[in-house]
């Protein structure tokens, strides 16, 4: 089996071609997760970009770079965005633990579904939750990574883009970008009591705690269907392979259509039951022969096409006339269209028989 690349320092490389996967990352970031749905319109895309932008941006920027400099693959990249999911809404908007976050907004009838799950003591409801956060998961952090990590070759796409410097930079737009958020404005007035903060902050360490562990750093073999001699005779063994990309995209495009079969707790824990199948099912392939990058771009591109379907079907943010919400829901489907399809033949122009970790 071909070796794979070993993560390394920030590559070796003239600093516009270093920095131009950290720039796309940083713009495709906010666009997934806030307009890539149908929240905003087309005139508002460019605004999102520049005020969500360093935000957005800027954790996918530092969730990556974490993990591909630690030598870590997708678990802890999961992990450590579900930790920025948590941070997000429970501690810097908290719109997790503001019951009128959205009441000014065309989803103030929520409300009352997601009251139905609300935790005693806590004041927050878990249907809420589940969504937040597993949008920030999908959207916001793991489906820029797929897509711009896709467009760079096999040299490139497990190594870390930017040295200790850059990290500073993007560290301090990050936290920039949160103050801005973390004003009245962007809490709406709202602030969470000390004990959710608490229970928000120690959720957020304890997914950054696991994230971190040395065992998303062990590298695993993958089986080959290499002959192998027993009893002193050749016999080729075959070995499970992966599925065909387009079965592991379809199961995760399932998921979405499976997280709202019923309202309430029997909601929540099919939703929740739904998604653990599904990551399981994925790290299962994942370890088979045969699993490559365009398997790991089925599975975080089709959380977005899921999104670029759904936002003809949902209403913006802010109240909008029919045609511009239509003009808004064209430009991303184009846009989502144009993104898979280009890191899709990209892909198929750098090293197919590369095979991608990631476990």
């Amino acid at each position: 089996m071909p070796a794979e690349p070993r993560p390394a320092t920030a590559d070796r490389l003239p600093l516009r071609r270093r920095l131009m996967p950290v720039v796309a990352l940083l713009l495709l970031a906010p666009w997934a997760a806030e307009c890539s749905w149908g929240g905003f319109t087309l005139a508002d895309f460019l605004p999102v970009l520049i005020f969500l932008g360093p935000m957005y941006g800027g954790a996918a920027i530092l969730v990556r770079e974490t993990a591909r400099h630690l030598g870590a693959g997708w678990p802890a990249i999961v992990l450590l965005a579900a930790a920025f999911g948590v941070l997000q809404a429970g501690l810097v908007d908290q719109s997790l633990f503001n019951p009128g976050y959205l009441d000014d907004t065309e989803y103030a009838d929520t409300r009352a579904a997601a009251e139905a799950t609300l935790v005693p003591g806590l004041g927050f409801s878990v249907r809420q939750a589940f969504d937040y956060v597993g949008n920030h998961i999908t959207l916001t952090i793991c489906a820029p990574i797929v897509i711009i990590e896709s467009f760079l070759g096999p040299g490139r796409r497990l190594r870390p883009w930017l040295g200790r410097p850059g990290l500073v930079v993007v560290g301090v737009i990050y936290l920039l970008g949160s103050l801005l958020i973390f004003s009245d404005s962007g809490r709406k007035g709202f602030l969470a009591s000390p004990l959710q903060l608490t229970f928000a902050a120690a959720v957020v360490l304890t997914l950054i705690a696991t994230a971190l562990l040395p065992r998303w750093r062990r590298p695993r073999p993958r089986p080959t269907d290499t002959p192998t001699t027993e009893t002193g005779t050749a016999t080729a063994r075959r070995v499970r392979r992966a599925p065909h990309p387009l079965w592991v995209g379809l199961v995760v495009v399932l998921v979405h259509l499976g997280t709202d079969l019923a309202p309430g707790w029997p909601g929540v824990a099919i939703a929740l039951a739904i998604a653990a199948g599904t990551g399981g099912l994925i790290a299962y392939w994942s370890s088979r022969a045969g699993w490559r990058q365009r398997h790991v771009l089925a599975a975080g591109s089709a959380s977005l096409v899921s999104a670029a379907a759904f936002a003809y079907l949902v209403p913006p943010y802010s109240p909008a006339s029919p045609a511009a919400a239509l003009a808004g829901d064209v430009a991303v489907t184009v846009v989502t269209v144009v993104l898979i399809g280009a890191a899709w033949w990209r892909l198929r122009r750098t090293s197919p028989a590369v095979h991608v970790r990631a476990s």
